[in-house]
């Protein structure tokens, strides 16, 4: 559909909903209230493209004018440079939306491949995005921190909450590989260590159905380094998903109601994610080309501490300021990932 088309069409149906409103009653003011606020925004730019538009238009026809030849000029070259910038914004309000985009979102981190630096890592990019979700006003709550003698970890978990989290954070997952001397070599020789990064968008109740009876619930003694961590009672919980294999385990808290709680939010993000990429199945060859596949197999980015840098393979963007990077300053690497999946999308509709 051309792009005259789809504006009209976007208004007619903004017309269409202000008119329904006034004579809609119960449930249906909800759904159409909420789907006029969404297209509020799209009406406002729709207006601004088309008034821009009409000056210059006007301009256009002034130009004749020796009086007015000057302001016209003027006008055509504001046009010229404004144009392209709203049709660009407005094309990218009307690609389809991810569902999941809006909301919060749960980071799971891992060390993989590279021994006791991998969990050294780990526990420091676990921290560089909690610093950066700070930053920008998200809130991060620690759901699991499992750490090691030496500091690192074996694995954690944090969600994050706030608005569009997880569309600013989705093309995190994915393998990221260090690249330094590790504090435990003597030697000075640079190791590479790798670790596995999900972000999974937070789902809730209605999105995924989980019947008690599909579930198995072990509890039993927490682990761990000691200190908080180690408890006299069975408060850890595992719960497995029977249908689906899917295994998730608390131990975080002292409590076993409140790890079956994260527990229970931790499956069912798992669950959601899973029928997400099962309904994408069909478009995998498409996204081969895109910024991120959703294979957690797939190395992403590196981080080299000999050389100061951070490379993120998937864009080609390379930054200089890795220590900067790893006390929370990522946002430059979202807003690069941000961008080149808007273009290629924005291509793949042309």
């Amino acid at each position: 559909m051309s792009l005259p088309a789809s504006l009209e069409r976007v208004m007619l149906r903004a017309e269409e909903l202000r008119a329904q409103l006034e004579t809609a009653g119960g449930a249906e003011i909800g759904a159409m209230s909420k789907e006029l606020s969404s297209l509020e925004p799209l009406v406002v730019k729709v207006r601004e493209y088309r008034a821009l538009e009409a000056a210059q238009a006007e301009a256009q026809a002034l130009l004749d004018d020796p009086e007015m030849r000057e302001l016209a000029e003027a006008e055509l070259l504001d046009a010229k440079h404004r144009l392209p910038k709203l049709e660009r914004e407005i094309r990218l309000m009307l690609l389809p939306k991810d569902a999941a985009d809006e909301r919060s979102a749960i980071l799971e981190i891992r060390p993989a491949a590279g021994g006791d630096e991998a969990g050294l890592f780990a526990a420091e990019l676990f921290r560089a995005y909690q610093k950066y979700a700070e930053s920008v006003g998200w809130r991060f709550t620690v759901l699991e921190y499992d750490e090691n003698e030496l500091g690192g970890i074996k694995g954690a978990t944090g969600e994050i909450e706030g608005q569009g989290v997880f569309a600013r954070l989705k093309f995190e997952s994915g393998v990221h590989r260090v690249q330094r001397v590790p504090a435990t070599e003597t030697q000075g020789r640079i190791h590479t260590s790798t670790v596995t990064v999900a972000v999974l968008a937070e789902a809730e109740e209605v999105d995924v159905r989980i019947d008690e009876k599909d579930l198995r619930i072990d509890t039993y003694r927490a682990q761990g380094a000691g200190g908080q961590h180690v408890n006299k009672t069975d408060s850890a919980v595992r719960i497995t998903h029977i249908p689906t294999g899917t295994v998730v385990a608390m131990q975080e808290e002292k409590s076993q109601h409140k790890n079956k709680a994260k527990a229970m939010k931790m499956l069912r993000a798992k669950i959601y994610d899973a029928q997400r990429q099962a309904l994408d199945s069909a478009r995998a060859a498409d996204r081969k080309g895109q910024v991120g596949t959703g294979d957690r197999s797939e190395r992403i980015r590196t981080y080299n501490f000999p050389q100061g840098r951070v490379t993120d393979h998937r864009i080609g963007l390379t930054l200089h300021k890795v220590d900067r990077v790893m006390m929370g300053e990522m946002g430059e690497i979202f807003d690069a990932l941000v961008s080149e999946d808007e273009a290629q999308r924005l291509a793949a509709e042309n």
